[in-house]
């Protein structure tokens, strides 16, 4: 074989030398992924066009038929009272007896974080096609999606969660279909300061293992 047919093809050649960079970057922003807490993401926040990458990461989710089994709804500055609200009310329909303090700090969680978005699952009919396991895998992809585009882009971020997302009063809010399950919000802005250093990891070997003849 001759010297110039043993080199990469110029189409070829750059692709393959990035790889390894390529692998390098991806496995350092993952492991430098930290959940901030959304009292501790400060202002600013992404400013358009940085919401529409971290938005737009959530569209290479895998997504089983192609069915779009989740969406996002943006709360913005001026409808953080009516969220807020509808906190205070999800706590009166768990605990008629709670205080009029405990609900303004239900309330108050309404105002963290300069970006806030909630996350819904849609499950579709029982016979549905598509499993409900596999809707939310979907989801859970798009969100980690999200939560790495944000942290590549210097921001901190959090998913949270709580007793609220099953109330009836925040599925009235944010006009929830009867196949529809709010997952968790997400929630995205300025560290106010240094991320705290990683929790402690699973080593693979914890959550890894091989099917064998034996078991099978």
């Amino acid at each position: 074989m001759s010297a110039g047919a043993q080199r990469l093809s110029p189409a070829t050649a750059p692709a393959e030398a990035a790889q390894p960079v390529a692998a390098e970057w991806a496995a350092a922003l993952i492991q430098s992924r930290r959940t901030v807490l959304p009292k501790r993401l400060l202002a600013p926040g992404p400013d358009p066009q940085q919401l529409e990458a971290i938005l737009g990461a959530a569209r290479a989710a895998p997504d089983h038929g192609e069915i779009l089994p989740w969406r996002l709804v943006l709360v913005p500055a001026e409808v953080r009272p009516a969220l807020g609200e509808a906190f205070s009310q999800a706590l009166l329909e768990r605990d008629a007896a709670a205080s009029a303090e405990q609900c303004a700090q239900a309330r108050e969680k309404a105002f963290r974080s300069p970006t806030l978005m909630l996350a819904i699952a849609r499950f579709g009919a029982p016979a549905d096609e598509i499993p409900a396991a596999e809707r939310l895998v979907s989801a859970g992809c798009a969100l980690q999606n999200m939560l790495l585009m944000a942290t590549a882009l210097g921001f901190g971020s959090a998913l949270t969660s709580g007793k609220a997302l099953q109330s009836e009063v925040l599925r009235r809010l944010f006009q929830l279909a009867p196949d529809e399950q709010a997952i968790c919000f997400v929630s995205v802005g300025t560290c106010a300061s240094p991320p705290r250093p990683a929790r402690r990891r699973p080593e693979t070997r914890q959550y890894v293992s091989c099917l064998t003849c034996e078991s099978a």
